[in-house]
């Protein structure tokens, strides 16, 4: 799908469009799947996010390029309405809540049983000989765009939440079995007020909620 060429008033002729350079990927948490849509330098206006509770729906439209949009078909279903999403200067982040503390083996869904048969008894083009491909042009590398972005994403300085956030990533990825399961067990008895390293300490009873001072905590449901 694509928007109409743009129209130089000047020259009274359309402007060809640009082709946006654009990858994602994906990680898990207990309670959390993130998907990570890299692309360069898109402001807010330029883009939409629609979270459902099966599916994931990126689209970009820019004066500069072609129509874009990624449609992700989930695995498992999430809560859209407790899911949101943030933009930085490499990538858009959509954080989807998990409706249960399950391990995903995939982001994505297969596909239905119905559209793979539909598929196999297309007949395809038949050759006497293999079919041959220009070689003289090269297509996109996509692992060296995407380690460019990446690399412009770990230049940025992580702020508040979001620098609090990547360090417990950091120390949970580094750590040693002991540590994960401490951070797990202190994390989901608590309701998320206390993170804990220490398996000696906190393996010996049940953590208690500790909110901040001065607040009160409640469950979803309250």
């Amino acid at each position: 799908m694509s928007t109409p060429e743009s129209i130089d008033e000047s020259l009274g002729r359309p402007i060809k469009k640009g082709t946006l350079s654009v990858s994602h990927n994906w990680y898990q948490t207990d309670r959390m799947v993130c998907i990570g849509v890299l692309v360069k330098s898109i402001k807010a206006e330029y883009f939409k996010v629609k979270i459902e509770d099966d599916k994931v729906t990126v689209s970009i439209s820019h004066p500069s390029y072609e129509f874009f949009e990624l449609t992700i078909n989930l695995l498992h279903k999430i809560q859209s309405d407790k899911s949101d999403y943030r933009l930085s200067a490499a990538k858009i982040e959509v954080n989807l809540l998990k409706v249960d503390g399950i391990t995903w083996k995939t982001l994505e869904a297969p596909p239905k049983e119905e559209n793979i048969e539909a598929i196999q008894t297309v007949p395809g083009p038949q050759f006497d000989k293999p079919p041959s491909y220009p070689t003289s042009k090269k297509g996109k590398d996509w692992s060296l765009i995407e380690k460019e972005i990446i690399q412009q994403e770990a230049q940025e300085k992580p702020e508040g939440e979001e620098a609090v956030n990547k360090l417990f990533q950091e120390i949970y990825g580094k750590g040693s079995d002991e540590v994960k399961m401490a951070m797990n067990k202190s994390y989901m008895e608590s309701g998320g007020t206390v993170l804990s390293t220490n398996w000696n300490e906190i393996s010996k009873q049940k953590v208690d909620v500790k909110p901040p001072d001065g607040m009160e905590f409640k469950k979803w449901n309250d």
